[in-house]
């Protein structure tokens, strides 16, 4: 008999927990995932959230009811889904993550091998239709195999800069008690930075609201942390870190409209005359950016599967959207909420100038 699940969405799975999402739906997910598939072994990992140890737990009898493989990367961020995909060359990726909801909601973000985005028409749609038709089993048990990938990952991120060039300076950090606190930590031995660190604990109940800085009433406490610490920027995370904030050396939040094209810019210096795709909310700026930095700019529909695609279709190096994603050509043509920062430190760096609306 087939039951409808209601928490498939365009691009990933969200729902509350535990009316939309459960431990018996997670299972019979990781079944659809593993099928779709064919997985030999599949990457997982989690948010905070107080509901990620228990859809894991599911999601891993899911998928071992397939005879496959689960490696587990632990307490993470989606990127580095995106990167254990490749680095342990698995068949698949899950992360567990509702990003910028409230902590009674969960999610999954599923990929493919290489970090290969499915959206509804592109393989999520035929996980769901799978799912739906699975019958639950809560007696089988997962061997969860646990990998350490994070050194390999921050090795990765920062051969995006010349971290030797980087200058020390002091920067206001916000992870909104998500996932983005340990890596800032594991980052700062690296860099010759001062991290001014607010809401840096993990903490799955969100005692300082949900992980969202685009809310005007999230932005107040890392622009005050900029303007008293005379910091020389400042930037927030969403919870699972894939996007990214930044405010100017005044405390001023920095629209994502003229970060595309900073980002443009920076990137073009290292790949004179590549493709930078951007969404259709970023025009004027962004073209002329691209233009004045001896790019080429192509329109791609917002979402990352669309933005991906045009990315893989023109080579491009880099994508941007009003939403706060950045796509890399070198990450996987994947989204990274940590590469636009360390790019902004690089061009401070250089520039010998911090910004300023």
């Amino acid at each position: 008999m087939t039951s409808e699940i209601s928490c498939f969405k365009a691009y990933d799975v969200r729902g509350r927990i535990p009316s939309e999402l459960n431990q018996e739906i997670a299972f019979k997910i990781g079944a659809g995932v593993a099928s779709h598939f064919s997985t030999k072994s599949v990457v997982v990992g989690y948010d905070v959230r107080p509901s990620s140890l228990d859809i894991l737990d599911a999601l891993a009898r899911g998928i071992a009811s397939h005879d496959s493989e689960v490696i587990s990367i632990g307490l993470c961020g989606t990127e580095e889904i995106y990167f254990a995909t490749n680095h342990l060359n698995t068949d698949a990726g899950v992360m567990i993550t509702a990003s910028h909801n409230p902590a009674d909601y969960n999610g999954l973000k599923i990929v493919g091998s290489g970090a290969m985005p499915v959206s509804i028409d592109s393989g999520l749609g035929d996980i769901k239709s799978i799912a739906e038709s699975v019958a639950y089993n809560p007696n089988i048990k997962p061997d969860i195999k646990d990998a350490d990938i994070r050194d390999s990952y921050l090795d990765e991120i920062l051969s995006f800069i010349d971290v030797d060039n980087i200058k020390p300076m002091k920067i206001v950090v916000n992870s909104g008690n998500g996932c983005a606190g340990p890596v800032v930590d594991a980052l700062e031995s690296r860099l010759p930075i001062t991290f001014i660190k607010i809401q840096n604990e993990p903490d799955g109940s969100f005692p300082n609201g949900i992980p969202n800085p685009l809310l005007i009433e999230n932005r107040e406490v890392t622009s005050q942390a900029v303007i008293e610490h005379k910091a020389d920027l400042g930037i927030a995370w969403d919870g699972d870190f894939d996007r990214c904030f930044f405010f100017d050396a005044t405390g001023s939040f920095i629209e994502n409209y003229y970060l595309i094209g900073l980002l443009s810019e920076e990137l073009l210096r290292s790949n004179p005359g590549d493709h930078i795709v951007h969404d259709p909310r970023l025009v004027w700026n962004t073209r002329e950016d691209v233009l004045k930095a001896g790019g080429t700019s192509h329109l791609s529909k917002a979402g990352h599967s669309f933005i991906k695609e045009a990315m893989r279709a023109n080579k491009a190096v880099y994508g941007g959207e009003m939403s706060g994603h950045h796509y890399f050509r070198d990450f996987y043509y994947s989204d990274s909420g940590m590469i636009p920062w360390l790019l902004l430190l690089q061009n401070i760096s250089n520039s010998g100038q911090s910004y300023r609306n």
